[in-house]
C-alpha cells in the first residue's frame, strides 16, 4: 500500500503547529497503525530529518496512551479500539489520512501528536481514593456483592483514561472519564464511605481543568475504545446532586 500521509507537527505547547506532508511506500496491511509510523520514522531519522513524535506504551490497547485523531475520529475509523489496535488493512492502497493530536484547552500539546493528560491524573487524585480503616476490618472477598452491581463497577473500571471522550466531545468535555471513576468506586461497599465528598471534590477538579460541560450529544460514548456508557454520566448527576442535598442539610 502506498499512502499520503498528512500529519500535524508541532515543537511545543507555545509553537503554533501545523500539516506536514509524508508519502509511505510499500505499508502492508498487516501492520498496525503504529508500526506504520514506525516506518515513516524510520525513514525520517535516514533523511535526517526529526521523526513524529507520539505517545505509546503498551500496544495491546489497555495503556490508553496511543491518542490522536485519524481522519477526524479519535483512534481512527473502527469501533471499540485503540489506535494501537488499528490495523492498516482498514485502510486502502492511495488513500489520503490526516492524523492530529487531541484537541482541548486542558490536554496541551507537548510535541506533535502528544498531549499531556495529567489533568486526568488530578481529577483522579482530588476523589479516587478508598478508606483503610486498621483493627478487626473484615476481608474485603467477605463482603457480598451482587453480581449485577460488580459487573457494573467492572465495566466502569474499564476506562483506560485515554482522553477518546475528551477529543470527541464538541464541548471537549471529560464527564464520560469522571462518572466512570466516581461509578466504579461508588457502586462497591468499599468506595462508599466516601462517595459524597468523592464524587464533589472529582466534579470540582474536573471544571478547575477547564474542561467542557457535557450535553449528552454521546459522542464520548460511540468513540470510547471501552464503550463506557452513558449511563454512568447518569450515575454520577445523581451522586452529584445527592452530596449537594446532604451537604446543605448538615
Amino acid at each position: 500500500m502506498n499512502l499520503k500521509l498528512n500529519i500535524w507537527r508541532q515543537k511545543d505547547s507555545n509553537d503554533k503547529g501545523g500539516f506536514k506532508t509524508y508519502q509511505v511506500s510499500d505499508v502492508s496491511p498487516d501492520m498496525s497503525f503504529l508500526e506504520m509510523i514506525d516506518v515513516l520514522n524510520e525513514d525520517l531519522v535516514k533523511k535526517g530529518e526529526e521523526p513524529v513524535h507520539f505517545d505509546h506504551d503498551c500496544r495491546e490497547g489497555i495503556c490508553g496512551t496511543c491518542s490522536m485523531v485519524i481522519n477526524g475520529r479519535p483512534h481512527g475509523p473502527k469501533q471499540g479500539i485503540t489506535t494501537c489496535q488499528l490495523h492498516m488493512r482498514s485502510f486502502s492502497d492511495g488513500d489520503e489520512i490526516t492524523i492530529e493530536p487531541w484537541r482541548a484547552r486542558a490536554f496541551p500539546v507537548i510535541k506533535d501528536l502528544i498531549v499531556d493528560r495529567s489533568a486526568f491524573d488530578r481529577i483522579i487524585q482530588a476523589g479516587g481514593f478508598v478508606s483503610v480503616n486498621t483493627g478487626g476490618a473484615p476481608d474485603a472477598n467477605s463482603i457480598p456483592i451482587a453480581k449485577e452491581v460488580a459487573n457494573e463497577a467492572m465495566d466502569a473500571a474499564q476506562c483506560i483514561g485515554c482522553g477518546a471522550c475528551v477529543a470527541a466531545c464538541k464541548n471537549a468535555s471529560a464527564m464520560l472519564f469522571t462518572s466512570a471513576k466516581i461509578s466504579q468506586l461508588a457502586l462497591l461497599p468499599q468506595g462508599k464511605l466516601e462517595r459524597q465528598r468523592r464524587v464533589e471534590k472529582m466534579i470540582w477538579q474536573m471544571e478547575a481543568e477547564g474542561f467542557g460541560a457535557c450535553t449528552n450529544t454521546g459522542a464520548c460514548e460511540a468513540e470510547c475504545p471501552k464503550e463506557i456508557s452513558l449511563v454512568h454520566i447518569a450515575r454520577a448527576h445523581r451522586e452529584y446532586i445527592a452530596a449537594k442535598a446532604c451537604s446543605k442539610n448538615v
